[in-house]
């Protein structure tokens, strides 16, 4: 999935120790606050100039705020917690107790996107690639350490790096799918022109790939392949029977009308518990044909929180989550006393 926003809710908890780190930082830095905000890859600490922002702390004094700190909490639970990898794997073996049902039932089919005849189509599943297949933690992890942003200069060098680690479970997967005769897709929305890296990277960590077929289908390699993924869906679908789809964004399994934080919200709930006013974006196929890897730091359901909040500075995305916690006297983000 594509990265959507630069900044992340801080635990207010740890907020002053994170503005005294950021500060004590950029005291040491030859620079000014802003050169470091290029980190996605060695020497390339000056690549967006982006100055971080300020956010009130306690004492009501004005300190600078690295925009990815927001991301710390987030960052360490992927890459040091057991509950992380232990959700993850869980999440794999699913797949894979749900693969064998599939195989076994040829009326089965995970996509939207499928049209009749399928039945006696050869089997495939579709994978999202990063914090699907990939994980770019050791990413977000530069991005946190030099004060720096997301964005195309820090993102490409990463990705050209071609060493994001894969995440756990997803590689024991795909071989069983492979070994199982399913051809494994991976549809990423990473820019076709990163798609030589990210086929090398997948590679070099043991994922199945084909040797005459295209099955690493990426955003804008093909006219209307967009961030939507419908039409690589449909792509597959042509000549393929779609058992699963694995992702870390809603994005990844169904492209329906995404409009606010409630339609998100009613997806993975039960029918008879769906307002009636609700689309049912996800039915009965969360955990059956769909299987959701955990990802915590970014995703489409921040566009969907923030229900159009447009370009915003770090401090104003950050004091926009802030307000749409929910506190216990509250029942919704954003009501009033939350």
């Amino acid at each position: 999935m594509s990265r959507l926003h630069d900044a992340r809710p801080l635990n207010p908890l740890a907020l002053a120790l994170l503005v005294a780190l950021a500060s004590g930082a950029a005291a040491c830095s030859t620079t000014s606050a802003g050169t470091s905000a290029g980190g996605g890859a060695p020497g390339a600490a000056a690549a967006t100039g982006a100055a971080p922002d300020s956010l009130p702390v306690a004492g009501g004094d004005e300190q600078a705020v690295n925009p990815a700190l927001g991301d710390v909490d987030a960052t360490l639970w992927t890459q040091v917690s057991a509950e992380f990898r232990g959700a993850s794997i869980q999440a794999y073996r699913l797949a894979r107790l749900r693969l064998e049902e599939a195989l076994e039932d040829s009326s089965w089919t995970a996509a939207r996107e499928q049209e009749e005849p399928y039945r006696e189509k050869p089997p495939a599943v579709i994978l999202d690639v990063d914090e699907t297949v990939l994980d770019n933690s050791p990413y977000q992890a530069r991005l946190i350490r030099r004060a720096g942003t997301y964005g195309p200069d820090t993102w490409g060098p990463w990705v050209r790096e071609a060493r994001a680690p894969a995440v756990p479970g997803a590689l024991a997967f795909t071989r069983f799918a492979h070994r199982r005769g399913v051809r494994v897709f991976y549809v990423t929305n990473r820019d076709a022109d990163l798609e030589e890296p990210t086929a090398r990277n997948l590679e070099r960590l043991g994922f199945p790939m084909a040797d005459t077929l295209d099955v690493l289908l990426t955003e804008g390699d093909r006219p209307g392949w967009d961030g939507t993924k419908v039409a690589r869906r449909e792509h597959v679908a042509e000549d393929h029977r779609i058992l699963l789809l694995v992702g870390d964004n809603l994005g990844d399994f169904t492209d329906e009308p995404q409009p606010g934080r409630w339609v998100r919200s009613e997806a993975v709930a039960r029918p008879e518990d769906r307002p009636a006013r609700e689309p049912r974006v996800g039915d009965r196929r969360w955990g059956r044909q769909w299987i959701v890897i955990p990802n915590p730091v970014y995703g489409s359901w921040e566009d969907a929180a923030l229900e159009g909040a447009g370009e915003l500075t770090p401090r104003e995305l950050l004091r926009r989550k802030m307000r749409m916690t929910v506190p216990l006297e509250s029942s919704r983000p954003g009501a009033p006393g939350g």
